[in-house]
């Protein structure tokens, strides 16, 4: 079992750059398919950017181009790069890990495949 904590979130500029950290703990993350999801109050979880233990990576079609996910093998930390943001990247991050890998798209971006969540780290970019 995983444990995740986010960390990073904060206020950002429009075309400005975040990134957004996700400490494991418990097991190492490179064990797990590791996700980032944000939600907006009142909508449904978004799957944003995935990546399967051989290191390939999903991407929505909103964050390609802007979006990088990266892992830390020494900190056991996967890391959110966020370049170029924009207002409608305003959301609560997580990070997730699954024990499955996710071999399609369509299950990379589900939230259902993914069994571990943090709790979530905000993200407010102003115009």
């Amino acid at each position: 079992q995983v444990q995740l904590v986010e960390s990073g979130g904060g206020l950002a500029q429009a075309g400005g750059s975040l990134r957004l950290s996700c400490a494991a703990s418990g097991r190492s993350f490179s064990s797990y398919a590791m996700g980032w999801f944000r939600q907006v109050p009142g909508k449904a979880r978004e799957f944003v950017i995935a990546i399967r233990r051989n290191g390939l990576t999903y991407y929505a079609d909103s964050v390609k181009g802007r979006f990088t996910i990266s892992g830390d093998n020494a900190k056991n930390t996967v890391h959110l790069q966020i370049n170029n943001l924009k207002p409608e990247d305003t959301a609560v991050y997580y990070c997730a890990a699954s024990p499955r890998d996710p071999v399609y798209y369509g299950s990379a971006s589900n939230p259902v495949w993914y069994d571990y969540w943090g709790q979530g780290t905000q993200v407010t970019v102003s115009s």
